[in-house]
């Protein structure tokens, strides 16, 4: 077979070995980094991550709580939530009540998460609104029971 026409395959370019080797020289580059920049790093993932759970358009994505990316966060801090609680001047019981959804955000609360994750508030409110279209839309499934409550079903018109 002509070698000039042969069509490249993708084993010909990330094989293995070249897998490999490729982490190899980024382990190596990540070890030489400051431990300010391996947080930097850290907290610039967690925050393309919200970014990215916002403004995915599929129902399908994995649902996350806004108590899943605090967590993200204390785990790259390496800080409980209590700790957390404490720093904001919450109970902890009363703080992961709003975390993971049980009560609503206010804004004294996306204030705080805002100033201390560097992200902008209104990114707090989103995945809270994110979280309940995706619930609605599921919930859109069981219309039929739903019919009942229909304005002409209580009232003569």
């Amino acid at each position: 077979m002509d070698m000039k026409n042969k069509e490249i395959q993708v084993e010909d370019i990330w094989n293995d070995k070249k897998k490999g080797d490729l982490k190899k020289i980024i382990s190596s580059h990540a070890a030489k980094q400051s431990k300010e920049r391996v947080l930097t790093n850290q907290l610039l993932s967690i925050q393309y991550k919200l970014e990215d759970y916002i403004q995915s358009e599929s129902d399908s994505t994995e649902v996350l709580k806004i108590l899943d990316f605090v967590k993200m966060y204390l785990k790259a801090l390496n800080l409980t939530k209590k700790e957390l609680a404490d720093y904001f001047e919450m109970r902890d019981s009363n703080l992961h009540k709003y975390l993971s959804g049980e009560r609503k955000l206010n804004a004294k609360l996306v204030l705080k998460l805002s100033t201390f994750s560097h992200t902008k508030p209104e990114q707090w409110y989103r995945v809270e609104v994110k979280n309940e279209l995706i619930e609605l839309n599921k919930e859109k499934a069981n219309v039929e029971y739903y019919k009942k409550f229909d304005y002409r079903n209580l009232v003569e018109v």
